[in-house]
């Protein structure tokens, strides 16, 4: 009991000397500045502060500090850390002068050490702070929506790019599967966060979760509560060539047992904050990976997805086949079905500049299928005229597939579309 008091004593005196300290190095900006500011005075400090704790507490302070600005203010200070935590020009060039003149390990690293930008620590300090990564995230995001108008913010986002793809690689990453059990606060971002399908309310979601469906996420330990990609599967018998039957409510279900196909139907990427930074591909093959460990029945693995620029595509390309199409209020009905397929089918194997088919076509899968009025929401027959399609996921051709994709552009394509290309009498577009 004595022993417990005494060690309660010390941790008391300790707390409230940290505290003391921090109300020390926190209470030294002027309350006159300004918010920006008083938020560069933070970061200085921050990153020539040598003690943990008291980093701990700047870091903090720097945060909240950066959350509680209005959006002149956050452009203000993302522009400060962009310009004004940048490499040393003169350590910079004296660096390599040195490594041209006698380019040994020593002066290599050196070179290395003045060349990182001083920002680069700056946003690992600021990680050691409550809820730090999230903030980061946050502050790429607002980066991200800026840079087009706002170039000078490259280097930063440069930055941003290079910690945030450290910290988010696949070791560090937590494969989950959700069901009805999982808790309300995650399955409400899944509702929010779905960028594919829209989910319309609980019973919606609840479909989603059936026993004939699966849906995985991933997760990253210093955001637990925030989804970071999620994929919903649909057990199917055969592959799906339309999206409305995935997406109706409970009319029968296929017994998981008995299904031989996994449809994957949406994709959702929840962090706009780590766009660009890929682990979907990751999540693609563990799913896979889990699936057919739980289910040895599936023996094909596909997408039914979206062509998302395939509308505009088309018009670009004014094809007179389709011309009836680009008008306002124009129905898609059967007679432009083989036009459409035969017309995706090029623009896809001649230039791939569709988002969703190079995500899938870099992951190793192949255009398998093409399918006319698979998507008849009013989404769907915008972007692509109703037009989607399957790549197929097979394991033993993964990796040829990507290799091919990868380094020598050739989108790998099963017969059904291969046919497709090949109608001789037809000029080919998109090639």
């Amino acid at each position: 009991m004595v022993q417990a008091s005494l060690a309660r004593r010390w941790l008391g005196g300790l707390v409230d000397q940290v505290a003391e300290r921090s109300r020390r190095l926190l209470g030294s900006t002027p309350a006159g500045d300004d918010p920006v500011t008083q938020a560069e005075g933070l970061a200085r400090r921050l990153l020539s502060e040598t003690g943990e704790a008291s980093g701990t507490l700047l870091a903090t302070a720097l945060c909240d500090a950066w959350r509680a600005m209005d959006a002149d203010q956050s452009n203000r200070f993302l522009t400060r850390l962009a310009v004004g935590f940048s490499p040393d020009p003169e350590s910079l060039a004296a660096a390599a002068r040195a490594y041209l003149a006698d380019a040994t390990p020593a002066t290599a690293m050196r070179l290395n050490e003045v060349s990182e930008p001083p920002r680069q620590e700056l946003l690992r300090r600021m990680n050691m702070a409550e809820g730090g990564t999230a903030t980061i995230v946050r502050l790429r995001e607002r980066v991200l929506e800026r840079l087009r108008d706002a170039p000078e913010l490259a280097p930063l986002e440069a930055d941003l790019r290079h910690l945030l793809g450290s910290w988010f690689n696949r070791g560090f990453l937590q494969i989950e599967r959700i069901d009805w059990s999982t808790p309300a606060m995650i399955l409400e971002k899944l509702i929010r966060y779905e960028a594919v399908h829209a989910i319309r309310g609980w019973d919606d979601l609840r479909r989603r979760l059936e026993s004939d469906r699966r849906c995985f996420a991933f997760f990253h330990p210093a955001l637990p509560d925030e989804p970071l990609i999620f994929v919903e599967v649909a057990l199917t018998d055969g592959i799906a060539e339309a999206i409305a039957p995935l997406l109706a409510p409970r009319v029968g279900d296929v017994d998981p047992a008995k299904a031989n196909t996994a449809i994957f139907y949406s994709i959702s990427n929840c962090q706009p904050g780590l766009r660009g930074i890929s682990f979907g591909n990751f999540l693609i093959k563990q799913v896979v990976a889990d699936l057919r460990a739980e289910l040895p029945n599936l023996t094909r693995f596909a997408t039914l997805s979206p062509v998302p620029g395939l509308a505009r595509a088309l018009k670009a390309e004014a094809d007179p086949a389709l011309a009836p199409l680009f008008a306002d209020g124009a129905r898609v009905d059967e007679s432009y079905d083989e036009k459409l397929r035969r017309a995706a089918a090029r623009w896809l194997v001649g230039q791939a500049q569709d988002p969703v088919a190079k995500f899938h076509l870099s992951n190793g899968a192949r255009l398998e299928r093409i399918h006319a009025r698979a998507d008849l929401s009013e989404k769907g027959l915008r972007e692509s005229f109703g037009v989607m399609v399957n790549y197929l996921y097979d394991p033993s051709s993964i990796e040829a597939n990507h290799e091919a994709f990868v380094a020598r552009r050739d989108v790998p394509h099963g017969a059904e579309v291969e046919a497709l290309l090949a109608e001789p009498s037809r000029r080919r577009l998109f090639g």
